[in-house]
């Protein structure tokens, strides 16, 4: 009988072992299974953020890129409203050759048919550049603008205002809303 009652006991005590490391193993199983989730929990946050940071990265390249795209068009349109800067600003010399040669009194026959001529190539060329959008810049009368004018002298006149221009020494042009040359003019003090 004790034979049988030790191994009663050794039974029990085998029971209570493997009811121990069953116990034990389902706690670790949860805590192999809880790590799991923690890692994929873990995975799926860096994911995220991976994936907030890409979109974000998207949205700068696309605004950059309409930034860019806006700014050629700008450019194209740039170049085609000033595209004939270069030749306009060339031409002012002429312009001011031929108004100087208007400017002579003319007293033979001779020269009154040539004083037609240029007088004709200066209206053709003027309104040519006006076509391409080159405007004289007022001067005479108005109030001095450093945008548009260049004051080369000062002198005084008292029936006049201060700042007002007194005379215009060189015409000055723009092209379109683009000073070419500004009007060199006499301000008042």
């Amino acid at each position: 009988m004790s034979e049988t009652t030790e191994n009663k006991e050794q039974l029990e005590e085998v029971n209570e072992q493997a009811n121990e490391a069953e116990t034990n193993g389902t706690e670790t199983n949860e805590q192999v299974e809880l790590s799991v989730e923690e890692q994929l929990n873990v995975k799926v946050s860096e994911l995220e953020a991976k994936l907030q940071e890409e979109e974000s990265r998207y949205l700068r390249l696309r605004a950059d890129f309409d930034n860019m795209r806006r700014r050629a068009q700008l450019d194209r349109e740039a170049a085609e409203k000033y595209r004939a800067q270069k030749l306009l600003t060339e031409l002012l010399p002429v312009i001011d050759n031929l108004d100087r040669a208007l400017q002579v009194e003319v007293n033979s026959d001779d020269a009154v048919s040539l004083y037609k001529g240029i007088e004709m190539v200066y209206k053709t060329l003027i309104e040519a550049t006006k076509q391409e959008g080159l405007e004289l810049i007022p001067a005479e009368g108005e109030v001095f603008d450093p945008n548009v004018h260049q004051a080369v002298m000062q002198e005084a006149d008292s029936e006049k205002e201060t700042g007002i221009v007194l005379r215009e020494l060189q015409k000055g042009y723009k092209l379109k809303d683009r000073v070419l040359r500004p009007s060199m003019v006499s301000v008042n003090e």
